[in-house]
């Protein structure tokens, strides 16, 4: 850290400041999508270009993690201050946000470079190799600035490339089943973007702001009727996106069908950047409303269940993992609706052990499906033996899943079980004996999983001579380490998770914002909604 706060000084003794940082992991990944656009015929030199951006925005985002615990960073871009101009903001949770999610995506593209572009056997699927580091680029910048956005349409602008980029990713090889569960999600996601745009709407016509910072400050003081519209608007549109029950049947049916490293980064991201925005806005724009955060509840407790007993009844890996995945926003969504700091500190060190640990799973899925022919737990069997290395790149991240001690998965839900028993009401206790039920049932899938795959006696159809590439063993074998780190620096990232959650509601954010001195006075309110004050 001290060398960080050096280099830090350094750059601004030499013109630079850390605000320089911000813009970077939107501007890069979208500099390298457009140069990797043009040299498509040159695949070697798109994939230095590829893998140069995304280890710059990984060198970024940690950089910006150490320098917004001092507080949030500002760029008002293109020199318009807050609320007139477009701001990008780094606090502690969009930079913990980035560099998990920022390195996962680095070690998903070694993964895909090695594996190829599509995990399909018939070379009458493959899709141009052309059109995928570009779009897996823009899908970067489309996260960061997701992560980044100081205001509503801007977020809405993340959503939109994130929609467009994951659209191609989805349906790369252009076969039946993947252009079906292409159509589906690009229907659900442009559903979710209608939505938020009728919240932007409402928002700007109530407020004449969608300026998150100066949101804060004009929503508590409007019709609670009216805020109240938009907060569940705002909540249906990203819990449409972090597939939350009941707006999430659309999610195993869509991830299983992509290549091994689009499921991948898909399930590590795509739904926690919903997360993000509900917890970003939740905490940030609304006071605290005790029915809304009840019905949060009652959603979180109903997406764990019933994501659960989906996971329990399936046949298949990639299916069952998808299910899981949906299970566990909701202990996201529980860390959430306790509407206390301990619980979105909770909420966040989940975020990102669930973001490391689903991404490896899917990851080794691949490897699964590429050793054993399959991903049917009825056609694969005796992987332990044929393949022991890949057996424990799976059990470890699967106990992590299943919450065992003291695994990074294990110490975030007992940060959101306490917090849930200090709560002390009926709904918190109901909410605790759910994600205990959960848990276990999680254990019981991913050991019902490794026991049928690896571990039963191998059917005859199971290939015995295929190798797996190192090129795609290593990524794994990085993102199950990174995901065991998580356990060993606990004490410290939790920490950070609470100093991120206190900062949500502290006031810092709207100060770093708005202009100095720039309360929101009667004049500057005028201003921006063309009101007389006179």
């Amino acid at each position: 850290m001290g060398a960080l706060q050096a280099a830090s000084s350094s750059w601004t003794a030499a013109g630079w400041s850390t605000g320089t940082l911000v813009p970077l992991p939107v501007m890069v990944p979208l500099s390298a999508a457009g140069l990797t656009l043009t040299l498509w015929r040159r695949p070697r030199l798109q994939r230095v270009v590829s893998v140069t951006a995304l280890a710059v925005v990984v060198a970024v985002s940690v950089a910006l993690l150490f320098v917004t615990d001092d507080g949030p960073v500002v760029v008002h871009v293109g020199g318009w201050a807050a609320p007139v101009g477009i701001d990008l903001v780094a606090d502690r949770l969009s930079a913990l946000m980035l560099t998990v999610s920022s390195v996962v995506l680095l070690l998903v593209l070694l993964y895909s470079l090695a594996q190829g572009n599509d995990d399909s056997d018939d070379p009458t699927e493959h899709a141009p190799v052309s059109i995928y580091h570009p779009t897996y680029l823009v899908l970067a910048a489309g996260v960061g600035n997701a992560f980044l956005a100081g205001d509503l349409f801007n977020l809405y602008v993340g959503f939109e490339i994130l929609l467009a980029a994951s659209y191609v990713l989805l349906t790369l090889g252009g076969t039946g089943a993947r252009i079906r569960a292409g159509s589906i999600y690009v229907v659900v996601g442009l559903l979710s973007s209608v939505v938020f745009l009728i919240a932007i709407a409402l928002a700007y016509a109530a407020t004449g702001t969608v300026n998150m910072a100066q949101l804060a400050e004009r929503l508590p003081e409007i019709d609670p009727t009216v805020r109240l519209a938009i907060q569940l608007l705002l909540l249906l549109a990203f819990g449409i996106k972090a597939a939350m029950f009941p707006v999430s049947a659309w999610l195993p049916d869509s991830y299983p069908t992509a290549p091994a490293p689009v499921t991948a980064v898909f399930a590590g991201l795509l739904t926690k950047v919903g997360v993000y925005a509900i917890l970003r806005t939740q905490t940030l724009l609304f006071p605290p409303d005790e029915r809304v955060d009840d019905a949060l509840m009652w959603v979180a407790l109903l997406t764990m269940v019933v994501g659960i007993l989906g996971a329990v009844a399936q046949d298949d890996i990639k299916r069952l993992l998808s299910f899981t995945l949906v299970s566990h926003i909701g202990y996201m969504l529980f860390g959430i609706a306790l509407a206390t700091s301990s619980g979105a500190a909770a909420a966040i060190f989940y975020v990102v052990h669930h973001i490391t640990v689903q991404t490896t799973l899917f990851l080794v899925v691949g490897l699964v499906e590429r050793r054993g022919g399959s991903t049917s737990l009825d056609r694969l069997g005796g992987l332990a033996k044929l393949a022991p290395g890949l057996a424990i790149l799976f059990f470890v991240p699967a106990m992590n899943l299943g919450g065992i001690p003291p695994l990074s998965g294990f110490l975030g839900k007992v940060g959101l079980l306490e917090e849930g028993a200090r709560q002390g009401t009926a709904l918190a206790y109901v909410l605790v004996v759910g994600s205990v039920v959960t848990s276990l049932l999680t254990l019981y899938a991913v050991v019902k999983a490794w026991n049928k795959a690896f571990w039963q006696e191998a059917p005859s159809s199971v290939p015995t001579d295929t190798t797996l590439p190192r090129g795609m063993v290593a990524p794994t074998a990085a993102l199950v380490v990174l995901g065991l780190g998580l356990t060993a620096i606990a004490g410290p990232l939790y920490g950070y998770a609470e100093r991120a959650a206190g900062a949500l509601r502290d006031g810092s954010y709207v100060q770093a914002v708005l202009p100095p001195g720039g309360a929101d006075t009667p004049s500057q309110r005028a201003a921006t909604t063309g009101e007389d004050d006179g």
